[in-house]
């Protein structure tokens, strides 16, 4: 069951992506669906974004959602399942906390670095 559900977040994922890219404009920020995580029963899925070149990532989730049934519908079209999830974005920040933790480290390395 585990392999179903890992199969299936990432069908969902590849295709919620393809179609947020086709069919929406976010005027210069750069949106991507980073994980999408479907509850076991097929009915709901939570979709993380990351938005780049974007300071207001609340008006790209505020998008999304107000677009949300037209994306559930264009989902339903490509992808044949049981049930279509009811979709719930929410903002990732893990790439911008990857950032955060490379440049904590080389701030700890670039003393060590001027001593030899």
């Amino acid at each position: 069951m585990k392999h179903r559900m890992l199969r299936v977040n990432e069908l969902l994922k590849r295709e919620l992506s393809g179609i947020i890219s086709r069919e929406m404009n976010f005027e210069g920020a750069l949106v991507s669906i980073n994980h999408v995580d479907v509850a076991s029963d097929l009915k709901n899925a939570h979709a993380f974004v990351s938005v780049l070149g974007s300071d207001n990532a609340e008006s790209v989730l505020n998008k999304l959602a107000s677009h949300r049934a037209i994306l559930q519908a264009e989902l339903a079209r490509h992808v044949t399942m049981k049930y279509t999830p009811h979709l719930s974005f929410h903002v990732d920040n893990s790439i911008e906390r990857g950032a955060r933790v490379i440049e904590i480290l080389q701030e700890i390395e670039a003393p060590q670095g001027e001593d030899k």
